[in-house]
């Protein structure tokens, strides 16, 4: 399910789009007439959601089924990315997930998964979609990280020092930029209500009590 870019349509690249907030950025760009490249590892679910959004929307919907815990992950999907014809206007760095547990409980091997797709693919995605956009003059990114980012975090201590790093990493670009026609930006959500806490296993921790905001609306 892939499509050629249109002369003088935009393009979207959500990553972590099967779901949550991702889902709902692929969502809203729908909405507002971009062109769309899914990556997620779920490839069933994107096939449901392209599906929908072209329906929908009548736009163009290209999808990139792939793990970003796979080191090579990144330079793979750009490299598909520039073999199917499209350039990417906008890149949403979404994909994410998280653990819960003291740190000395949890395997070695699932942190250090977390760490390749929460930052290091992020780091990868980053560099070589805005290379591209600096030498174009023109691109916007934006990175999800989350309140965590914002101090100490017990029992997801390894999640929330990727999301401090994206938080900085997102904060310094941002300056680093000015004046070339491409802005970074972060996103910082809290409690949400997607399929993050469950698969963490926070459902009935304090974080995830009480009212949750919405992938929507963010409130």
């Amino acid at each position: 399910m892939t499509s050629l870019r249109k002369s003088g349509q935009m393009v979207a690249l959500v990553t972590g789009a099967s779901s949550g907030i991702g889902l709902e950025f692929a969502r809203i760009l729908a909405e507002h007439g971009y062109d769309l490249v899914l990556v997620a590892r779920r490839s069933a679910s994107l096939d449901t959601i392209a599906r929908d959004l072209k329906i929908e929307h009548g736009i163009n919907v290209s999808l990139i089924p792939c793990d970003l815990a796979d080191p090579a992950s990144a330079k793979n999907i750009h490299a598909e990315v520039a073999r199917r014809g499209l350039k990417i206007d906008v890149l949403i760095n979404n994909a994410g997930f998280n653990t819960y547990g003291p740190f000395v409980t949890v395997g070695i091997d699932t942190e250090l998964n977390m760490i390749q797709v929460n930052l290091t693919s992020l780091v990868s995605l980053t560099r070589l979609f805005l290379q591209d956009m600096v030498h174009r003059k023109s691109g916007r990114i934006l990175n999800v990280a989350s309140t965590a980012s914002f101090g100490p975090a017990p029992n997801v201590s390894v999640y929330g020092a990727t999301k401090a790093f994206v938080l900085s990493f997102s904060e310094s670009l941002s300056e680093e930029v000015k004046g070339t026609g491409v802005t970074v930006s972060v996103l910082c959500p809290g409690s949400t209500h997607t399929e993050f806490g469950s698969k963490a296993g926070m459902l009935g921790t304090k974080i995830f009590s009480g009212k949750l905001a919405s992938a929507r609306e963010g409130r």
